[in-house]
């Protein structure tokens, strides 16, 4: 995997020019920057400008409030470890650090939580801050801070609170941040001052990313309307139990008892409990009022910023721990990759805090990964365990389809009054913004109200199951966990000094929002796992996997899962622990329905073989080991196809320039299903596989789910370089506007696997376009995209297959997520960065995701990689997708991104004496 090139150039800067590069790149910034400012004013930044923002992190600065001196030591990647004397210095200095490094980032999450982007980048945002507001997250972080957490995590928001705000003190935007300076241009925007409610409140943009089969909930009742339940079943199929392990393996739920133990008579379930596909009852999910609905709030959700993430579509994580018994240290080790949207500069910020002398005072020696606006560590280890994080898929929110009725809504035959509140959206440059947010009596904002389209919609709807008659309409409302006060920001202090599993485990049960599947390790050679979380309970009937009547009593939540009576594993007799989105646990083994959206286990299986593998070798595992397995690049779902596709006849009688066609099908011949970034095998069979989804299924998902057309492939008879603008025109004027496009996740992968031995399957069908034959059955539609595939790549690489390959089509271009989106393109070149060419591929374990409606690019990565030895906490390992800096052109603003690409991890000091040998700076706090 090559290094970063530079959008201009596309040169690769030698090691021994970095600075030189640096320097140049700077100084071609202040001249753009001095052209657009002498128009704009006749002022012009200089370098000095440009470096004012970079953070000290030599000498010694004062800081009011502090009760004793702190030391910030820097590596020669920039991660800061802090130590000091007492718990609230330890914090205050967090967050005086973060706001050095990226407070710009700070802030506008902080505008985002709260829905005032509009403060900042003027009315493009006015729409979604109408729908954040209506979420009202900051509301509810308020509400935690005010009454739900402890009076000791009070305190740390507090002193991490000073600490901004000591390092806002006097300084203007320029000596912030570059993204101030432009934006001076244009608005007098200041930043203000930080509170402890802006760091509770990211937690709530985190539970969103992370929030379940929201997305599956709008599919399933949008394909209602061209689709019947065979189908529907066809395309959520049952978790393949019998092939893809569940991470709990040993124990089972306790009905006497109503815990979940090692022993205990196996509960009752039926298929509603295990976490296979449902249909739901009771539901109006074939109305016409819910159809419009719904695709109405799925346009609004794609328009959402990506800093708030990519939707839940296809994101996962990887993580597992492995039992001394079968590691070279004796010792257990401890992997995770949380799988994320990718940003510039990365989710993550890597720091170490340290009390120098561990106490009642100071109570922390804590290192890991956390988020910039945020104190503690949310990923990490301390002096004597270690913990990690994979997203449990646990459903935890329901949609809604309200009858209104005047200003209320109707439940259980009378009328409800909405709760509402007025708010107001500031505009930079123009006038506010007033809307009303209603609210159900329970708390579930109305999310149609932030479309007047939506709004036409309700006005106009009918249903056709036992519902209440029109009236005013309908609305579709949210409940969602996260939409009440918790105490998840108790959580991660608690298992910052945790000293063994039943801290851990106790630290876990306040770790409510989102749900999370957690792994843990320790020095004492225990391994465990537990699933936290608030996790609803659902009425007989409503099995939350499709939108629900609001009028219906019975739709209603009917409580949570008892935190006795979640499913857990401390030292299982296999010796490892593996989650990777898989479904928790067996349907014979537990009587709830945690969710009926699982991930499939193609990524989970692989890496429980991959250890496997190596147990039955008689080997011994090393760090070396589990990063190697991180990076494992093995398509599963081309396992399956790819012997078939070597099947398929390619005639010369009947496909033009059948030569071709086979000269790519040679490609996979011998290949072995690994996604390097340099095999032209995998860039043919991944566009085969895009080619499949489009043809087997494209054209009969409802018109909601489909995507603009796009024209993938170029006639033969043009196939010497990228299709010119006449190609386009006849080719798309052969085929539908817009046609449908599967995401190309594990669940399609499990969709096609299961449809695989019913060759004559509808889904099989699919009709001639152009000179493309028609097709019939399962080969032919595989013949289809394999010809569709060779001209695709002919368009996109060139007709020569010897210049093919994977990374050239699987590129990943780090963006900033504000100005390096929306802002002018000179500010586009200043802050973005890219392109990289990466291995690994969609449900793999090495996971750079792409999303097939959308060709190859990586959309979502594994954002950071950590590998702990719990034998020697000193040689564990660790990276970042980006750098500690948020500032670019600092040396740190993606300095590790190549080494992250590569697939490399960077030594990770714990101990005073390691982080001494590894200190490059060292800047003092004094009081």
């Amino acid at each position: 995997m090559p290094p970063n090139t530079t959008a201009s150039t596309g040169r690769q800067p030698g090691k021994s020019g970095r600075k030189k590069g640096r320097r140049a790149r700077l100084l071609v910034l202040v001249l753009v920057l001095a052209v657009v400012a002498g128009v704009a004013g006749g002022a012009y930044w200089s370098i000095s400008t440009v470096r004012a923002s970079f953070p000290q992190t030599k000498g010694s600065i004062t800081l009011k409030g502090l009760s004793g001196p702190v030391d910030v030591r820097r590596d020669d990647y920039g991660i800061p470890q802090i130590y000091a004397s007492s718990d609230e210095d330890l914090f205050m200095a967090q967050g005086f650090v973060q706001a050095q490094d990226r407070f710009w980032e700070m802030d506008v999450r902080r505008h985002m939580t709260s829905g005032r982007l509009s403060e900042m980048f003027g009315k493009s945002q006015v729409d979604n801050d109408e729908f954040l507001r209506t979420l009202g997250w900051d509301r509810i972080a308020k509400q935690e801070y005010d009454k739900t957490l402890s009076a000791s995590t009070k305190k740390y928001l507090q002193a991490y609170a000073a600490g901004v705000n000591a390092y806002l003190d006097g300084k203007d935007g320029k000596d912030i941040s570059l993204e101030y300076a432009a934006l001076g241009f244009t608005n007098d925007y200041k930043p203000g001052k930080w509170t402890p409610v802006d760091s509770i409140a990211w937690l709530k943009a985190m539970a969103w990313d992370l929030r379940g089969n929201m997305q599956d909930e709008i599919d399933r009742a949008l394909m209602t309307s061209r689709l019947g339940p065979k189908e529907i079943a066809d395309l959520y199929p049952q978790y393949p139990y019998s092939r893809n392990k569940t991470i709990v393996q040993a124990g089972q739920y306790d009905e006497a008892t109503r815990t979940f133990g090692s022993t205990g008579s196996a509960a009752s379930a039926g298929s509603s409990a295990d976490g296979t596909a449902g249909t739901g009852t009771g539901t109006s999910s074939g109305t016409a009022g819910l159809q419009g609905q719904l695709a109405g709030l799925q346009e609004v959700l794609d328009d959402l910023p990506t800093a708030v993430g990519v939707n839940g579509n296809g994101i996962g994580s990887n993580s597992w721990v492995v039992g001394g018994k079968y590691t070279i240290t004796g010792k257990p080790l401890l992997a995770n990759d949380p799988h994320l949207s990718a940003s510039l500069p990365s989710v993550w910020y890597q720091m170490g805090l340290h009390c120098r002398t561990v106490s009642s005072k100071c109570q922390y020696d804590v290192s890991g990964y956390t988020f910039a606006g945020m104190p503690g560590v949310v990923i990490g280890h301390n002096q004597n365990i270690s913990w990690g994080m994979t997203n449990s898929g646990v459903d935890v929110t329901d949609l809604y389809l309200e009858k209104l009725s005047g200003d209320g809504y109707l439940y259980d035959g009378k009328t409800v009054p909405f709760v509402s509140r007025q708010e107001t959206i500031k505009v930079a440059g123009g006038a506010s913004k007033e809307i009303v947010v209603r609210q159900t009596k329970d708390g579930m904002p109305l999310l149609s109200d932030r479309s007047d389209e939506l709004v036409k919609v309700g006005r106009k709807a009918t249903v056709d199951t036992a519902a209440p008659d029109r009236g005013d309409g309908y609305g579709i409302a949210l409940r969602w966990t996260a939409l009440d006060p918790g105490t998840t920001m108790d959580a991660v202090f608690a298992m910052d000094k945790a000293k063994n599993w039943t801290d851990f485990r106790a630290a876990a049960t306040q770790f409510d929002v989102p749900s999370q599947n957690l792994i843990y390790a320790d020095t004492e050679n225990h391994i465990g796992y537990t699933l936290p979380g608030k996790i609803p309970t659902r009425a007989s009937g409503y099995d939350g996997s499709v939108p629900v009547p609001g009028w219906d009593p019975r739709s209603r939540w009917t409580g949570y899962i008892d935190d006795d009576e979640l499913p857990y594993e401390y030292d299982p007799a296999r010796g490892y622990i593996v989650t990777a989105n898989q479904a928790v646990i067996g349907k014979a083994k537990y009587p709830y329905t945690l969710t009926t959206d699982w991930g499939y286990g193609a990524r989970s299986q692989r890496i429980n073989d991959l250890i496997q593998s190596k147990i039955d070798d008689g080997g011994k595992i090393s760090t070396d080991d589990m990063r190697q397995m991180q990076l494992d690049n093995s398509s599963e779902i081309a396992k399956l196809l790819v012997p078939k596709l070597l099947k398929i006849d390619i005639s010369d009688k009947d496909v033009r320039d059948a030569a071709a066609i086979r000269e790519a099908q040679e490609l996979l011949e011998g290949w072995d299903y690994t996604q390097d970034a340099d095999s032209a095998a995998a860039a043919y069979f991944n566009s085969v596989w895009r080619n499949i989804l489009k043809l087997a299924f494209g054209n009969k998902l409802p018109k909601e789910l489909r995507v603009e057309g796009q024209c993938l492939w170029v006639d033969p008879v043009n196939t010497t370089g990228p299709v010119d603008e006449t190609d386009k025109v006849r080719e798309c004027g052969q085929r539908e506007p817009d046609q449908a496009q599967p995401d190309g996740g594990d669940r399609w992968f499990e969709v096609v696997r299961s449809l695989m031995s019913d060759e004559d399957s509808d889904w099989w069908k699919t009709p001639s376009s152009g000179t493309r034959p028609s097709a019939d059955n399962r080969d032919e539609l595989f013949r289809r995209a394999m010809i569709d595939a060779r001209w695709e790549l002919t368009a996109k690489l060139g007709k020569d297959i010897d210049t093919w390959n994977w990374g050239r089509l699987h590129r990943l271009f780090l963006k900033n997520q504000t100005l390096g989106t929306e802002g002018p393109g000179f500010l586009q070149y200043a802050l973005n960065r890219g392109p990289w060419k990466l291995s690994g591929g969609e449900a793999t374990v090495n996971a750079s995701g792409w999303n097939a409606a959308g060709g190859y690019g990586v959309v979502w990565v594994p954002s950071m990689r950590m590998v702990v030895n719990l034998g020697d906490l000193d040689k564990s390992k660790w990276i970042n997708l980006t750098g500690a800096s948020g500032h670019a052109y600092n040396a740190h603003y993606t300095d590790q991104t190549d080494k992250w690409a590569d697939g490399e991890l960077l030594d990770w000091s714990f101990s005073k004496k390691a982080v001494e040998d590894g200190t490059s700076d060292t800047l003092v706090l004094k009081p």
